[in-house]
């Protein structure tokens, strides 16, 4: 799984989660690398296993001939207190890592398959993330 080899603070402020407000992300929007990607349509945060989750499912249907890459790494610490422990007496423990993903973000990037291909890998992996996603492909012009 991904995950940062040294964090400058063990735990990070929650921040506000909105989904109404739908700010869109101005980074990471187009694609980089491959012919075809999977944009995310909504907000989430990802952690590290659901990422790994959807690279196992890209790189079992791509095969060998396919190339792929990920977009996104999981910087962002997220903390859980034990089960069956009251509220208060602090901050939970560092549990792993996640990334905020807006609306608008290329999360893979997949290229040297044929459409089809492509656009079952990336179905598939989109159905292991907890957001709503959608095929975007490179415009031939």
């Amino acid at each position: 799984m991904l995950f940062p080899k040294k964090v400058k603070f063990r735990k990070w402020h929650t921040m506000r989660r909105n989904p109404k407000r739908g700010w869109a992300d101005t980074r990471g929007t187009t694609l980089a690398f491959g012919a075809f990607g999977l944009k995310a349509e909504t907000e989430a945060r990802i952690r590290s296993n659901q990422i790994e989750a959807a690279r196992k499912v890209i790189s079992r249907t791509l095969g060998k001939t396919g190339k792929f890459w990920i977009r996104i790494f999981p910087d962002r610490p997220y903390t859980a207190k034990p089960a069956e422990v009251g509220m208060g007496k602090g901050k939970g423990d560092p549990q792993g890592y996640e990334f905020q993903i807006k609306p608008g973000r290329i999360i893979f990037e997949v290229d040297g398959v044929t459409h089809e291909v492509a656009a079952e890998a990336l179905r598939k992996a989109g159905s292991k993330l907890p957001l709503k996603a959608r095929l975007i492909e490179r415009s031939h012009g």
